[in-house]
């Protein structure tokens, strides 16, 4: 049991080092000259409301970027999240 749990960990280590790597990666192609920890500490002060409504049970929802956010908006695009 030990063996598997140390091999789990091991691979979850190496997709989160994947991930970090990969958004450098567009950050630099999209050149957005900031470090993926300062984007990351960015991105966690951005809200997102949703709003139901009951009549016809849609959902939407609102990504609010303030100024502070300016440098990182491409991210909330869908056109930056296409395979490049």
């Amino acid at each position: 049991m030990m063996k598997s749990r140390f091999e789990a960990h091991v691979c979850i280590c190496f997709v989160a080092l994947k991930v970090y790597k990969e958004l450098e990666r567009l950050l630099k192609l999209s050149e957005i000259r900031m470090s993926v920890d300062k984007v990351l500490a960015l991105a966690q002060t951005i809200v997102t409301i949703q709003i139901n409504l009951p009549q016809n049970k849609e959902t939407i929802s609102k990504t609010m970027l303030m100024k502070r956010h300016q440098r990182i908006a491409p991210l909330f695009t869908d056109e930056f999240w296409v395979t490049r």
